[in-house]
């Protein structure tokens, strides 16, 4: 049976030459306008779309080099792909975290996961404070139900009901024992707000993961330096004194903690097949009132390991790593000496077979044009544990025979050109345009020393080793590691435990007899719920309906709640009509879950409750044959 059909909505008619109706004001279309509009940027879906942009938007910074952590390989890149990186460098590739495009979707999330959260916790503090819902007049219509006659009074069977029902706070249901016309008696009961809650602390910790990151990101810093082992110190008091330092936005390195570290020696076992086992750096440290106090005498000792930072003055110094500084003396013939040590890098991470560059400026030369011919650089190869070869190799990365192959480059060193160069090479383009030449070339081992020709000398002294040190302050980062946490425990427990509902009508059946009507409803029945309610059966009722199991809605089932061909409630396996379409069926059965954001579900709209003014079937509804209506069972 469908609707009879209904004419269009006529338009209004206005007289000829009434002035047309008002329109709404501008002030209103503008308001309904930005009403509209926060609705849909704080919907579901808006959110899980800005979640996938979001992620998305991360998938540049993950794949390409970007500034903040390595500049240099990010002009490797613009070298090796010059037709595309000018064009990923308009659009922020490189800086992908800083570019206001992140900034806009990760704004835009933060405020449509707060828009969705706001009602939903107030829906949820409604429904905690609101009562169970009444029990439906035909339970014999949901998942779960069952209904049999015991030998016992409605109040024996009631206590009965409290004592299951009952327990500790972490067990009990939540339970509201109603009353109804000609004796009979209802129980609702429901548990399972904390899925809701587990869901609510689920997003609300996502809020809190963001917050905690945009506080990292505007508030803290993070800088590298290398020191040589053998008491030398450096101090977090200015971003000068860092090899690299990357800032955060609100962040311009003038007030950082002025903390020192003193690094005294360094300790590296391997394994005999060369692999690292533990690092160990021995220094010292100071204090902000430390260094305030001007006491240089008093450094704390402490072992620093790799993942065991030390942490003062709200930054945590981290140990990265380590490798070998050469020390190299050069002596010129009017007997003047310079010695230099400089951090050598590694190019073999498993033997520590390392390059780098030591340059040396004469001293005493004070013209331009001799200072620019008399510059030395002694660059090459290091090997901690020689093979002993021709070609120096390291075949181990302990310090057991140490070798260097080096060259031994005069001229100028572009150190006064006004350009940055690395401190690991010499400049390219000074040794292509011939204003700096080789001039020896030697294997030396320590102690040994190579002579050029005009009597320079040229030696090898010792080995010192180096430590790469990373400080880093994020106030941030407690708060995320708590949030974080808290996500997964809301995620656990939002996917562990189900809303679920349970009720009881008791109907006195004469002679001390009383009819049991038992009914169950939950989300879906992987949560478990069918063997719960069967338990709940068992325990109540002791032994299983006469006939036709405990969901079968048997002959004890019959009459008003039996569901049958004359029952009140709809067939559902009638024909989908204004009446009985899926909206009605919704409709007579509460959702476990309880009230979705919006309006919360009022009771007596629910066309199950029960009805005040009927405790039975009124009479021009009741069935005029039972046992019909008993043989053919529920519907």
């Amino acid at each position: 049976m469908t609707s009879p059909p209904t004419a269009p909505p006529k338009s209004p008619v206005v007289a000829e030459g009434a002035p047309p109706p008002p329109g709404q004001s501008p002030i209103r279309r503008v308001l309904a306008f930005l009403r509209n509009t926060w609705r849909g940027l704080t919907s579901m879906r808006t959110a899980l779309i800005l979640l996938f942009l979001l992620a998305l938007a991360a998938l540049p910074g993950a794949l390409l080099p970007q500034n903040s952590l390595n500049q240099q390989l990010v002009e490797q890149y613009k070298t090796d792909y010059p037709a595309i990186a000018p064009t990923l460098d308009r659009l922020g590739f490189f800086d992908v975290f800083s570019t206001p495009w992140f900034a806009a979707i990760y704004l835009l999330l933060m405020i449509s996961l707060v828009g969705c959260l706001l009602p939903r916790n107030l829906d949820f503090l409604r429904t905690l404070r609101a009562a169970p819902v009444a029990t439906p007049r035909n339970l014999g219509r949901l998942p779960h139900h069952a209904a049999v006659t015991v030998d016992e009074d409605t109040d024996a069977v009631l206590a009965r009901v409290r004592t299951l029902l009952g327990g500790n706070r972490l067990t009990a249901w939540r339970t509201v024992e109603r009353d109804e016309t000609g004796g009979v008696r209802t129980v609702s009961a429901e548990k399972g707000h904390l899925r809701e809650a587990g869901n609510l602390v689920f997003h609300l910790s996502l809020v809190g993961l963001l917050v905690g990151i945009a506080l990292g990101k505007l508030f803290g810093y993070e800088g590298q330096v290398i020191v040589l082992t053998g008491g030398n110190q450096f101090c977090n008091s200015s971003i000068l004194g860092y090899d690299s330092f990357r800032a955060g936005l609100r962040v311009d390195g003038t007030e950082l903690a002025p903390f020192c570290v003193q690094v005294n020696d360094f300790t590296a076992d391997y394994l005999p097949n060369g692999q690292p086992d533990t690092y160990r750096a021995q220094i010292g440290y100071q204090t902000a009132e430390d260094v305030e106090a001007g006491d240089t005498s008093n450094w704390k000792p402490y072992e620093l390991q790799v993942n065991h930072p030390l942490r003062l003055d709200g930054a945590r110094v981290y140990l990265l790593g380590h490798g070998y500084a050469p020390q190299f003396t050069v002596t010129w013939p009017d007997g003047q000496q310079r010695t230099g040590v400089i951090q050598w890098r590694p190019v073999d991470q498993t033997t520590f077979l390392s390059e780098g560059a030591t340059k040396f400026e004469r001293p005493g030369v004070t013209d331009p044009a001799q200072r620019q011919d008399s510059g030395l650089a002694v660059t090459g190869l290091f090997a901690p544990t020689s093979s002993g070869g021709d070609v120096v190799t390291s075949i181990y990365p302990d310090l057991r025979n140490p070798e260097v192959a080096i060259d031994v480059m005069r001229g100028d060193l572009g150190l006064d050109d006004g350009r940055g160069q690395s401190i690991f090479t010499v400049d390219q383009s000074k040794v292509d345009s011939g204003a700096l030449k080789q001039v020896a070339r030697a294997n030396l081992t320590p102690g040994q020393s190579v002579t050029l020709d005009d009597g320079t000398q040229v030696r090898f002294d010792s080995v010192t080793s180096w430590v790469s040190l990373q400080v880093s302050h994020d106030p941030g980062q407690e708060s995320v590691l708590i949030f974080a946490i808290l996500l997964l425990l809301g995620l656990g427990t939002s996917l562990a435990v189900k809303r679920r509902r349970f009720w009881v009508r008791l109907v006195p059946a004469g002679d001390g007899r009383t009819e049991v009507r038992l009914g169950g409803l939950a989300r879906t029945d992987q949560a478990g719920y069918g063997e719960e309610f069967e338990r709940l059966r068992a325990e109540l009722l002791g032994t299983a309906p006469d006939s036709g199991g405990p969901d079968s809605g048997g002959p004890d089932s019959s009459g008003p709640d039996s569901g049958g061909p004359d029952s009140d409630a709809p067939d559902p396996d009638a024909p989908v009509t204004d009446a009985t379409g899926p909206a009605a069926r919704d409709a007579a059965v509460p959702d476990p879950d309880g009230p979705a954001p919006g309006p919360p579900e009022p009771d007596a709209a629910d066309p199950d409750a029960p009805d005040p003014a009927a405790g039975t079937v009124p009479p021009d509804r009741r069935p005029t044959d039972t046992s019909d209506s008993t043989d053919r069972g529920e519907t």
